[in-house]
Formats: C-alpha cells, sequence, structure tokens
C-alpha cells in the first residue's frame, strides 16, 4: 500500500488500483470537485512519474490512449490544476510520492501491462443526469439525449428556436475546446445529419466558453456523453446493427488466433487484460484469477 495526501488530493495505490480523492481546500477546481473520487486501474495505466520542482512537486498519471473519456474529451487541454490526473506534492512529501511512483511502476512491469491504446473505455467517465453551466447555455445529459438550453448571453439567432435536444444515437462527435488568449472556447455536438456548421455562437448544437473559472465543467457533460458513444477505437464492422455481444471464452480456455504451436503476444496480452477485468468485477476468485493468469504468463515464456 502506497498514499499520500496533500491539500488538493489524495492517491492511494493498493496494488491494482490508485483511488483518487479530491481535496476540500477552496482552491481545489470545480471540475474536480464535481468529478469526485475516480479507481484508476492499473491496466488503465502507462505511466507515472514525480516531477520535482522549486517549490512544490508534482505526481503525474499517464493514462493509455482511449481508456477515459474525459481525456478523449479534452484532448489533454485541460489546465494542469484541473486535470485529476495531476497532484501537487509538497517538498517534505516527496518521499512519499517518489515510493508511490515505485510501488506502481514495480505493478505495471510485472502485470505486464501494455501501453498501447486500449479499444475500450477502461473508466467509466462522470455519472449520470449530469449538468452545467457556463457560456452561453446550460448543458444537460440524462443518458439518452443532451439538452441545451440558453442563457441572456446566447446569441438571439440562436436563441430563437428553443431549447435544443440532441439523442445520443443521432450523435456522430463531440468537441469540447477551451478559450485560449482572445479565442473563445465551445462544446460542439455534431449529429449524423448535419451538412453544415456554423460558429459556435450561432451553432444551436454548441455552448460558447468564454474562459471563465467554470468552463471546464463542460468538459465533464462531454466526457458523460462521449462514455456512452462508441469507442473510437471500435472497428466499424463490429458495431452492425442488432449485434449481439460474443460469449466470453472460458477461463482456462486457450487464447484464441492460431493453433496450439503458434502463439500470438497480442492475443496473450489481451487475455490477460480480460483475466483482470474478471477478478475486478467479482467474478473471478483471487486463486481463479492466480492459478488463470500464471497459465497465460507461461503461455508467453513458451512464446
Amino acid at each position: 500500500m502506497a498514499e499520500i495526501t496533500q491539500r488538493d488530493g489524495a492517491w492511494r495505490f493498493d496494488g491494482e488500483a490508485i483511488r483518487i480523492v479530491p481535496g476540500r481546500d477552496r482552491g481545489v477546481p470545480a471540475v474536480r470537485q464535481a468529478l469526485g473520487e475516480l479507481t484508476v486501474p492499473l491496466v488503465a495505466l502507462a505511466g507515472v512519474a514525480y516531477e520535482p520542482g522549486r517549490k512544490s512537486g508534482r505526481l503525474r498519471l499517464r493514462l493509455r490512449e482511449g481508456a477515459d473519456p474525459l481525456l478523449q474529451a479534452t484532448g489533454g487541454k485541460l489546465p494542469d490544476a484541473a486535470d485529476p490526473y495531476q497532484l501537487s506534492v509538497e517538498p517534505d512529501r516527496r518521499d512519499l510520492a517518489e515510493y508511490l511512483v515505485d510501488e506502481v511502476r514495480q505493478s505495471l512491469t510485472l502485470e505486464q501491462v501494455p501501453t498501447g491504446p486500449c479499444d475500450r473505455y477502461v473508466l467509466p467517465g462522470p455519472s449520470v443526469p449530469i449538468s452545467a453551466s457556463a457560456g452561453d447555455a446550460t448543458a444537460s445529459f440524462d443518458g439518452e439525449r443532451v439538452r441545451l438550453d440558453w442563457n441572456w448571453k446566447t446569441e438571439e439567432s440562436k436563441k430563437s428556436g428553443g431549447p435544443r435536444t440532441i439523442l445520443l444515437p443521432d450523435l456522430e462527435m463531440v468537441e469540447w475546446v477551451p478559450a485560449a488568449g482572445l479565442e473563445n472556447g465551445y462544446l460542439r455536438f455534431i449529429t449524423a445529419k448535419a451538412t453544415a456548421t456554423a460558429a459556435p455562437k450561432y451553432d444551436p448544437h454548441a455552448v460558447v466558453l468564454y474562459g471563465f473559472k467554470k468552463d471546464p465543467l463542460m468538459a465533464l457533460v462531454a466526457a458523460a456523453v462521449m462514455a456512452r458513444m462508441p469507442h473510437p477505437g471500435t472497428p466499424v464492422k463490429a458495431l452492425p446493427a442488432q449485434a449481439s455481444a460474443p460469449e466470453p471464452a472460458p477461463v482456462d480456455a486457450p487464447p484464441a488466433g492460431g493453433d496450439e504451436g503458434e502463439v500470438d503476444h497480442d492475443v496473450l496480452l489481451r487475455r490477460l487484460r480480460e483475466l483482470g477485468d474478471l477478478h475486478q468485477s467479482g467474478i473471478l476468485t483471487e486463486e481463479e484469477f492466480t492459478t488463470a493468469k500464471q497459465a497465460v504468463l507461461r503461455r508467453f515464456s513458451e512464446a
């Protein structure tokens, strides 16, 4: 167990996941407080680092591409203070931070967690219903539809059409861009029926963001929507209408993709991830998980 507590939050690593608890200090950004506690499983991590500084250091998690809908929605553009995967560390806590880094890195090595992109979201994203007010609108999402309610700052031509409702199946893309310098940001919902895109100020499917403190809250709405859309790493052919999910392979079944004499490392890595998910969800006991994992690792050594 490795744990560190600071004014803006606390991290705890138990060997399988990092639990992130936002601080209650008044200086902690609203987006981190609204996001709440996060549990980041080991399989979602690509790396971890402690970065020393003059006055304070910083712990930073690097997640695998496509593991988290929040990072997918924001494209790494969240301000550092609002990023839940960073933690400011006081100088007298440096040893604890470095110990946590060592523990996480050792577990990543032992569990042979790949660093490549994920083909599904490992983190669930913000819970729904969710709502945020910033810029020229209030954006809400209940898990099935997005609703945009305009305010006094909305351009009249956009407001005249009344509140906008967008069904989840009609969405093709969600864009969140923060304000930068003199340029406003925006949250835009692009539908399959859209043939042209107006400037966010006039687009009834977009919220204009002016660079105020509450703007990052719109990123949580974007992430909640993206978490319920097809993952960007999912092949199109895997999403036919009315398709049913394939039956999971038995725990003791050999990995698919080749005969007994041909072992595909990518297949074995996927099998390790599947076993980890089954164990974390409680489907496999500790003993079953250990036995199955050892069997897969033996096939690695044989290959």
